[in-house]
């Protein structure tokens, strides 16, 4: 039966390869995301508004020109898309914003 020879740690690892006990930088990392209204400038929600505020100035421009059949359509519609639209687009920008 062969003998078991016993390691220690300081035998493992060499003191050469011991780091320096010198303090580390201070390292401060700030972040404006959460505070920065430009964070709302998110590609999917500017992209539903463009459509929003499209189909208003569509609208616009059909009751000028006297088409309020048309205008009266639209109306309805937008009545159901723009809450649905508005509550999405805010449950989206939450749901990905990061605190």
């Amino acid at each position: 039966m062969r003998k078991a020879k016993g390691f220690t740690f300081q035998n493992i690892f060499s003191s050469s390869l011991k780091p320096s006990l010198s303090r580390p930088r201070p390292f401060k990392a700030y972040s404006f995301v959460p505070f920065s209204p430009l964070a709302m400038l998110d590609p999917t929600i500017l992209t539903l508004g463009g459509i929003v505020l499209g189909i208003a100035i569509i609208e616009r421009i059909l009751e000028r020109w006297g088409v309020i059949d048309l205008v009266d359509q639209f109306a309805k519609v937008m009545r159901f898309i723009l809450p649905v639209t508005f509550y999405s687009a805010l449950i989206y920008f939450f749901a990905t914003f990061m605190f």
